[in-house]
């Protein structure tokens, strides 16, 4: 016992060590429920997962891979919503979302065919490709490739297309209608 467990009767109690087993989800507050929704499980590739009835519309969303886990939770509506009555756009002090994929090429044919703007990186060193894009709510997502599966093609790093860290390229009104 320690002194302060003897000085009070009360036997020590060992907690579980804190650790950190990974990413549970990210939440994303969106005005556009059914463009998000879209965005993300036919541009994104990911699955709609069962969700709680929370009392404000809503949908999980997470990898298709057997065991794969809700990661991302969009939330509509009520507690989604600010004080003018809308969504905030964009990630604030966070500065985009990543994820790890496959099909690059495949990836930026889905972006043309929805007019979603991108940006291409290779980053500096190592193997991996990685291509920017934005959801309708202003969240910036950067999916991350291992280059060795990709092809030959190499991503366009040409100004305009290159991805520029700290420069963001989301425009609201600009946006395609997704829904």
């Amino acid at each position: 016992m320690t002194a302060a467990a003897e000085k009070t009767g009360a036997a020590e109690i060992t907690l579980p060590l804190a650790t950190v087993h990974g990413l549970f989800h990210i939440a994303i507050k969106t005005d556009d429920l059914a463009a998000t929704r879209r965005f993300w499980t036919e541009i994104i590739g990911l699955r709609e997962f069962p969700r709680p009835d929370f009392g404000y519309p809503g949908a999980w969303l997470g990898c298709t891979q057997p065991g794969g886990l809700a990661i991302i939770h969009i939330y509509a509506g009520g507690p989604a919503l600010g004080p003018e009555g809308k969504a905030q756009a964009g990630t604030a002090a966070i500065d985009h979302v990543s994820l790890s994929c496959s099909g690059y090429r495949s990836y930026i044919s889905r972006f043309k065919a929805a007019g979603l703007d991108w940006r291409e990186f290779i980053v500096p060193g190592t193997s991996l490709w990685q291509l920017f894009v934005y959801d309708p709510s202003g969240v910036q997502l950067e999916l991350t490739f291992e280059s060795g599966g990709e092809g030959e093609e190499r991503p366009d790093m040409s100004p305009g297309r290159k991805y520029v860290a700290g420069s963001s390229f989301f425009d609201k009104a600009t946006y395609p209608k997704l829904a």
